[in-house]
């Protein structure tokens, strides 16, 4: 079964939903992917800004010695609780071994605090970093980020989601769930992003990206 199916699966999933919880989501989800501005957002050609991010364990992992040892997939998420973001991560675990065997490094980006990604590593069987973009500062960069809808707010505490405990900030900000393939300049040379968070890369497509490097 493709990726997308997949995330089909979870829509079909969600319309059973109670109202009070799925419309609002969905209403804002369809809102926003008509609504974003895809100029402002980095494009391919362009290089990335240099980072410093912790990993689940705490260690900080820097954009220059991720590039010093070659070329760098890189993917955003918007965090554990979401279940696209999940199949995503997933789904790029499955595809590892033919990433790392031509010299990618794949990492994972959220807002989340070290504490909730290294429980998504855990809950997912990642063998790849997860980094902790606190207050999206690197997303913000590359222009990717959704400020979430203050209705939504109330929407997170019926189903138990605790954004503010989970990123330690109470923005409602997330990334765009974007995936960059980047050479070792730092350099874009792939890149997906959609503003539908449903929708994802294709594994298949990623590494069509990193054999044509």
């Amino acid at each position: 079964m493709s990726l997308q199916a997949e995330l089909e699966n979870v829509d079909v999933e969600f319309a059973k939903a109670p109202a009070a919880i799925r419309d609002p989501i969905m209403a804002t989800r369809l809102d926003f992917a008509k609504s974003f501005d895809p100029s402002g957002a980095i494009k391919v050609g362009q290089k990335i800004p240099g980072f410093s991010l912790p990993d689940s364990v705490g260690k900080t992992v820097s954009s220059a010695e991720l590039l010093a040892a070659g070329p760098l997939l890189i993917t955003f998420y918007r965090g554990g609780w979401c279940p696209f973001c999940n199949l995503a991560l997933h789904a790029l675990q499955a595809r590892l071994p033919e990433i790392k065997a031509k010299g990618v490094t794949l990492v994972a980006i959220t807002p989340e605090l070290p504490d909730s990604s290294l429980t998504t590593a855990e809950k997912q069987g990642l063998e790849y970093p997860v980094l902790s973009d606190v207050g999206n500062k690197f997303a913000h960069q590359l222009g990717i980020v959704w400020k979430q809808p203050d209705e939504l707010r109330e929407v997170f505490a019926k189903i138990g989601n605790d954004l503010e405990k989970r990123n330690g900030d109470d923005s409602m900000e997330v990334p765009i769930p974007a995936t960059l393939l980047v050479d070792r300049d730092g350099t874009v040379k792939n890149m997906f992003l959609d503003a539908n968070y449903a929708k994802r890369v294709e594994p298949d497509v990623v590494v069509g990206w990193i054999n044509a490097l």
